[in-house]
């Protein structure tokens, strides 16, 4: 299971460290793709897989002939790269994906149960602090959808 918070640096090159509490679950190869909310989302293939069948099938509520599934494919899975890590757990995030997600030298990695999520520093924070102040809220409306 991925969970935690974890700060790290990009350095020059666009590389990146996967932390080492997620390199073994993740693998030597990860997908990292637009996220939403301004970050990236990182994968494991096999996660990846199943993420982007999921978004691409074609029942009617998720149908191609439907404009907002076309473009959101387009956005997610069109702009998506399998990068490999490599023996130092360094991971090179192309730079389309960095300008994307506003990554600057510091990025925070966070462990979302089956996906890694990629953030610039600053907007992590702003983002963490503004969504604490409604944990409440936000937990209620999960229980009235029956979600917990």
């Amino acid at each position: 299971m991925l969970i935690g918070e974890y700060s790290h640096t990009i350095d020059d090159k666009g590389r990146t460290s996967m932390p080492s509490k997620f390199r073994k679950e993740m693998g030597a190869k990860v997908i990292i793709a637009p996220g939403v909310d301004n970050c990236l989302f990182v994968f494991t293939v096999k996660g990846w897989k199943e993420f982007a069948e999921r978004l691409s099938r074609s029942d009617s509520s998720s149908s191609v002939l439907q404009a907002d599934n076309r473009n959101f494919n387009r956005l997610i899975i069109g702009r998506a790269v399998e990068v490999e890590v490599d023996a130092a757990g360094r991971m090179l995030v192309p730079e389309h994906l960095r300008l994307h997600a506003g990554l600057s030298s510091k990025v925070t990695i966070i462990g979302i149960v089956n996906r890694v999520e990629m953030w610039d520093t600053g907007s992590w924070e702003s983002y963490r602090n503004e969504f604490s102040k409604k944990t409440d809220v936000i937990a209620d409306k999960l229980v009235s959808a029956g979600i917990i």
